[in-house]
């Protein structure tokens, strides 16, 4: 129910006939081009572009203040990193006891080829305000560079990877990711101008690159080396061709001495001391679950100015999805394993002086109110202002409400107070499209009128002045792409980010109707709303998404992918409910989304099923919980529960009652009122409440929150 936005701006420059004819004084070959170039990076930076001796265009960032101290580079105690929180798969698999922050998966850019230099000399109106920015991003008092060493990849696959698992754990507004060619590493600029290089070529390195990177270390400098044949000093690798691709548990320990265990590929090849030189600098950080114990992951210090390499022969940087994975069950235990993967890595950069803080929460926006039928506008505006007072506000304990005819540049959004926009000329935004919408909803009612907000607190606060005011309101949705304050089930707080599916429906349920009646079969309606949102698509039928009592959608029985929330108010005996409900379409990280899971299915069965997106899903998911509803009115429960039971994860599961101690039970089904009933060793019949328990899939444990 929570999603992530960050907008990114782009900022060019043309570079000046005087700085031109510097360049060409240093180097006669090269050639200035003065055109305006977009800078890949989310902070404001300023680009040159220059074309290179082999046509190569090049690209480099403003001069940068580099004053603050180089505490990495002296070998003194960093600043303090807060690790990004990733926590481990039991927080991301069980909301309910659990605070779940996701992190945004980032996607891969055409970045430039390095530049042979990193200064400029800009005067333009824009230039001060540009190098401000770049000062404030830069608070390591380095540049904020990164050099990615892949070796041969003329269409730069490794490289993308790399950045985009590096975008994962970083703080992606404070540094720019380049790749590195071998031709580019001989040259001698770039050795001062960075805060990290990686090194993730599995080819050999040769001998003049390797001085290149030793002589960047004995200057302070930081290597990372992902499974590398990059070595020094009193460490070698050592081929195990058994060990190539292989799905290995790893223990890794992080600098507060604690120990995480974990799956991930390993390289097929291994670290050893040389017993012929001193190896007691070496730091052994991971090594490979016994029998074997080899050593995978190690630190090694290097020259006098604080410089050090973190050296790793496992794949760290490869996902699941990765086609060195082809076995289900090793995808589904990487998978299992992917938030400690990040938690990882996240540790070992923070470790080598980067910043794995999380950006700062974007700005609230104001609603944007959508029709997927025109014809509703004006019947629903005029109900909408009446509900209003002389100021156009509809006031409300939670968040009031305030109507604007048109969108006015630099409104006031706060939390209490979110300007709605019901007219505008034509609406776009890049995380909804509201023509896929339209197509894809097929309802009387539901979902017609939306609500549609880029950054919100809460899609469940929304609604609050219109819940209980006119039946008007039923079926009305807001849909958002991103939550600060998400809500998940007991209070608990859920972020994700861009790529998760959020929307809260607002709904009037007469009492002494068959729905009524056992309100809370709703939320395992909602969340079945969700699977056959995918499983009835021709072709992705056999995409293994199920439900998990009492409220949750998960992929086969093995991870969560997504959660429902249900309240409700009873007012004249009608049920006034917010339907909420947040499901991830298309992040990997830091567990599994829909799309990973339809990629899996497309490699294991040769099939070439598309990705599906948050609008579609949405709309098929209000459809379905339309014709479920309905069904449920007309026939009650026995018209819904055998699709329900076809796809929830726990026919005929044996459980622990209340404790892992506790007595042995078998899962039988729902009862009239939609909660969970087991049936003890003994034959007694047990009725487990949601409100009161919950389901540990991990652990086979129904426990008493």
């Amino acid at each position: 129910m929570d999603d992530r936005m960050i907008a990114e701006e782009i900022a060019s420059v043309q570079l000046e006939d005087s700085r031109s004819r510097q360049l060409q004084d240093v180097n006669p070959a090269l050639k200035t081009k003065s055109e305006e170039t977009p800078i890949m990076t989310s902070g404001d930076m300023v680009t040159e572009q220059r074309k290179g001796a082999g046509g190569d265009e090049m690209k480099a960032p403003a001069e940068v203040d580099v004053t603050d101290s180089r505490q990495c580079e002296r070998g003194e105690t960093p600043v303090e990193h807060h690790h990004l929180h990733l926590s481990s798969c039991n927080e991301c698999l069980e909301l309910e006891n659990y605070t779940i922050e996701s992190v945004k998966s980032a996607s891969t850019e055409n970045i430039p080829d390095l530049p042979d230099a990193y200064s400029s000399s800009v005067d333009s109106p824009a230039s001060d305000q540009v190098s401000t920015q770049v000062k404030k991003i830069n608070v390591v008092g380095k540049p904020p560079n990164i050099l990615v060493y892949t070796g041969s990849d003329p269409d730069s696959t490794k490289f993308k990877q790399i950045q985009s698992v590096l975008k994962d754990c970083i703080d992606k507004d404070r540094y720019i990711i380049y790749p590195l060619q071998e031709k580019q590493a001989l040259k001698d600029p770039w050795l001062d101008n960075l805060v990290l290089l990686v090194i993730a070529s599995e080819e050999p390195i040769s001998e003049e690159v390797q001085k290149k990177f030793l002589t960047y270390l004995s200057k302070g400098g930081k290597i990372l080396g992902l499974s590398s044949l990059f070595r020094f000093g009193s460490i070698i690798v050592t081929a195990k061709d058994e060990l190539k691709h292989k799905n290995k548990v790893i223990h890794f320990t992080k600098t507060d001495n604690t120990d995480i265990e974990l799956n991930v590929l390993t390289s097929g090849k291994v670290f050893e001391r040389d017993n012929e030189n001193n190896f007691s600098n070496i730091q052994v950080l991971g090594y490979l679950d016994p029998p074997e114990k080899d050593l995978v992951i190690v630190r090694l210090p290097h020259g006098d100015c604080g410089g050090e390499a973190l050296l790793i022969q496992v794949h760290l940087e490869a996902s699941a999805d990765s086609h060195m994975v082809q076995d289900e069950a090793d995808f589904s235990s990487l998978k299992m394993s992917n938030s400690k993967r990040c938690e990882v890595l996240s540790e070992i950069l923070t470790s080598l002086c980067l910043s794995c803080e999380p950006s700062e929460v974007p700005s609230l926006t104001p609603i944007y109110l959508l029709m997927a039928k025109e014809t509703n506008r004006f019947s629903f505006l005029e109900w909408l202002r009446s509900l209003a007072d002389a100021d156009g506000i509809i006031k409300s304990p939670k968040v009031s409400l305030k109507l604007l005819t048109t969108p006015l540049p630099g409104v006031e959004v706060t939390p209490t107070l979110i300007p709605v926009v019901t007219t505008f000329p034509e609406f776009s935004s890049e995380y909804f499209s509201l023509h896929t919408y339209q197509q894809n909803l097929r309802t009387e009612k539901l979902g017609q009128i939306v609500f549609f907000v880029e950054v919100t607190p809460t899609t469940m606060s929304l609604f609050d002045g219109l819940m209980t005011n006119s039946p008007q309101g039923n079926g009305l949705i807001a849909i958002a792409a991103r939550q600060t304050q998400g809500r998940g089930r007991g209070g608990n707080a859920w972020l994700s980010p861009v790529g998760c599916a959020m929307f809260t429906l607002l709904l009037s349920i007469k009492m002494d109707s068959k729905l009524g009646q056992r309100i809370t079969f709703l939320q395992h309606l909602v969340a079945l709303s969700v699977v056959e949102a995918v499983r009835t698509l021709p072709g992705y039928e056999a995409i293994d998404l199920r439900v998990k009592w009492p409220n949750d959608i998960y992929y086969s029985d093995i991870m969560k992918l997504g959660g429902v929330l249900v309240t409700s108010t009873l007012m004249d005996k009608t049920f006034h409910v917010l339907a909420g409900c947040g499901f991830n379409v298309a992040n990997s990280n830091p567990t599994i989304c829909i799309n990973d899971v339809i990629m899996q299915y497309n490699k294991y069965n040769r099939t070439h099923l598309k990705p599906l997106s948050t609008d579609q899903l949405i709309a098929r998911t209000v459809t379905v919980l339309e014709e479920l509803m309905n069904t449920f009115q007309d026939k009650g429960a026995n018209g819904v529960l055998p699709v329900y039971y076809k796809r929830w994860v726990h026919s005929g599961k044996q459980v622990r009652l209340w404790n892992e101690e506790g007595p042995f039970a078998y899962i039988t089904g729902l009862d009239d009122s939609g909660f969970l009933q087991v049936r003890t060793e003994s034959g007694n019949i047990v009725t487990v409440q949601p409100d009161g328990n919950s389901f540990d899939m991990l652990k086979n444990l129904i426990v008493t929150k």
